[in-house]
């Protein structure tokens, strides 16, 4: 790693607990040290020694149009010569609120936070004070914030630094979390009959994303829908991650199953702190002040947020969601032409614009599923690609997200770096 990079990194090691603000970043799944970045523009990264990288990050996935897209950057600047923050009504929350309510038509009202977490959190227990129940079904493998209640079996983070379930979490409250395979509806009908009466809900992302890309198998989502109804429980969609990503219409749009809830976030603050909580204007209006369900936020509805979230949605039509999408299409299968070419197992899993190269020959459904994965073989996989300028998840359980900006120019270049990097693996297996 060059010069500037590892100073920081060992400064950055004495003042951050594992040296980062967000464990993922650490590097820990892949080896090695993390790079620190001072710029990007478009589908480009650059690191502070001056390395340029295609980025198929896109800060977790909120960048949909690319890094500083012209109209999202002037919407903030103009947002922030206004004013930073209100602590009080302002119309850019109504401005974004009526992009959301054009985009998700069956939404009825939504709150604004400041994080997906946040969102989750004000949804469980949103729910849990309309059904007078405690019980909360998720699913191995998926993460839904680092709130208490969640945080058991909780997804990529976890998962690639080998953590405990849940350390921290009394066990009384891990308790309250009931635990099915994704895309198992036997295993979660079983689950109700067993304890209907006392879930207040399922939440689900509807594609995951946070255990690598899986989407749902036909009538996963509707099982739910179905168990749900018929026991007196909300359905939660988790969208922070797939909001505006698997479809720009949402997975409703996508999936044609309607849940009670949906949290928003990432594309929704395009690129700055921003989440929602959307639903029915019945269960809305049981948040404070309209009800006694208590939540607030100093900075909910961030003047800059609402800006470049409005902006985005504004600028995100058909033609540049198609285009990202048709980026991560080609990409995806590039990837899985190189990996064929070397002789190395590769099932690329896609939805929208995410996907995920899983080092295995057979397809992911579930968590359990990952053991299959060979993450080591991510690990050099990833290196392979910084190397050549490639800058990929972390992870080999995150999901990799392209942009508008992502043409062809730039998926050529991705591609010509993974037949080098499958190369070396190729080169690097033992001979039979």
């Amino acid at each position: 790693m060059a010069q500037k990079n590892t100073r920081l990194w060992r400064e950055a090691q004495e003042a951050f607990p594992g040296g980062v603000n967000s464990p993922v970043r650490a590097f820990r799944g892949v080896g090695g040290s993390p790079r620190f970045f001072r710029s990007a523009r478009g589908p480009h990264l650059t690191d502070v020694d001056g390395a340029r990288y295609v980025d198929w990050v896109l800060s977790w996935g909120p960048h949909l149009l690319g890094h500083r897209h012209p109209k999202v950057e002037a919407a903030v600047l103009k947002a922030a010569r206004d004013g930073l923050s209100f602590g009080a009504p302002h119309e850019g929350e109504l401005r974004l609120s009526r992009i959301l309510h054009k985009r998700l038509p069956w939404i009825g009202k939504l709150r604004f936070v400041c994080s997906g977490t946040e969102a989750v959190m004000t949804a469980l227990r949103l729910a849990r004070a309309a059904t007078s129940r405690d019980l909360i079904l998720k699913f191995n493998g998926a993460y839904h914030g680092h709130h208490d209640s969640l945080l058991v079996k909780a997804g990529s983070g976890v998962a690639t630094l080998g953590l405990p379930d849940s350390p921290g979490v009394p066990g009384a409250l891990a308790a309250l979390t009931l635990l099915a395979e994704y895309n198992d509806l036997d295993q979660v009908r079983q689950m109700f009959q067993r304890q209907g009466s006392r879930i207040a809900a399922i939440i689900v992302e509807p594609c995951s994303g946070n255990m690598g890309v899986v989407p749902p198998q036909p009538g996963f989502l509707a099982g739910l829908r179905e168990l749900t109804r018929k026991h007196g429980a909300l359905l939660i969609y988790d969208e922070v991650m797939t909001g505006f990503r698997v479809h720009p219409g949402g997975a409703v749009a996508a999936y044609g199953v309607e849940p009670d809830l949906v949290t928003l976030g990432k594309v929704v603050g395009g690129g700055l702190p921003a989440a929602a909580l959307a639903g029915s204007a019945k269960l809305l209006d049981l948040l404070a002040p309209a009800g006694s369900v208590y939540q607030a936020g100093t900075l909910s509805g961030s003047p800059l947020a609402m800006a470049a979230g409005a902006a985005l949605l504004e600028n995100l039509d058909a033609t540049t969601w198609k285009r990202a999408e048709a980026a991560a299409a080609r990409c995806a299968e590039g990837l899985e032409e190189a990996a064929k070419a070397e002789g190395i197992p590769l099932t690329i899993q896609r939805a929208g614009t995410m996907f995920t190269p899983f080092f295995t020959a057979e397809p992911v459904r579930s968590a359990k599923d990952l053991a299959r994965a060979d993450a080591k073989a991510y690990g050099k996989f990833f290196h392979g690609l910084l190397s050549r300028g490639v800058y990929a998840p972390p992870s080999a359980y995150e999901a990799w997200f392209s942009s508008s900006a992502h043409g062809p120019a730039i998926i050529a270049k991705t591609l010509a770096a993974a037949r080098a990097a499958f190369q070396d693996l190729g080169r690097a297996r033992p001979k039979r």
